[in-house]
């Protein structure tokens, strides 16, 4: 009877090996100290959380003051800004209009997001806001701008579906 019993024990604490598809013994592999990722250490662990936990507020600042950024340059000289506006006329008065109230829009979001008031629904609008502008400028072709406004446009999705450490979402 401990025969059986010592040899339960010994096949409980080895486990026969696994064969994988190229033939290595899949287990094996996986456990060895050359492979252990270093993320299983307690420091590292703790460290990414550290990471992971910021990295929601990181990307919601960086994407306020890029709005902060374009809405300012917008509201002071929107008279560069004119030709981007689709289908009205860069010298006329609407397009003035219209660049004026993006740049507030913009800058509205951009406080909210830095603040951190709402920064959800601040990153939905911003991410509308972005569809509409990646949209109207890439009827005319993909080009530079387009592509860095898409990085931005991802930026914002990101705000609007991640948990960010703002005022009112606690």
């Amino acid at each position: 009877m401990a025969g059986t019993r010592a040899s339960r024990e010994r096949r409980r604490a080895v486990p026969p090996p696994r064969s994988g598809v190229s033939g290595f013994r899949t287990r094996e592999l996986v456990n060895s100290p050359a492979v252990t990722s270093p993320l299983r250490h307690p420091i590292a662990t703790a460290q990414g959380k550290v990471y992971a936990s910021w990295a929601a507020t990181f990307t919601r600042l960086v994407l306020g003051l890029v709005f902060a950024w374009f809405g300012y340059h917008e509201l002071v000289d929107p008279r560069l800004w004119t030709g981007y506006v689709p289908v009205v006329p860069a010298t006329s008065t609407a397009s003035l209009v219209l660049v004026l109230v993006h740049g507030v829009v913009l800058f509205v979001l951009a406080v909210a997001l830095v603040v951190g008031v709402a920064p959800r629904a601040a990153g939905a609008v911003g991410a509308l806001l972005m569809v509409e502008i990646v949209v109207s400028l890439g009827v005319t072709g993909i080009n530079d701008i387009v592509v860095r406004d898409l990085g931005v446009l991802g930026l914002a999705i990101a705000v609007a579906v991640g948990r960010s450490r703002g005022v009112l979402n606690r």
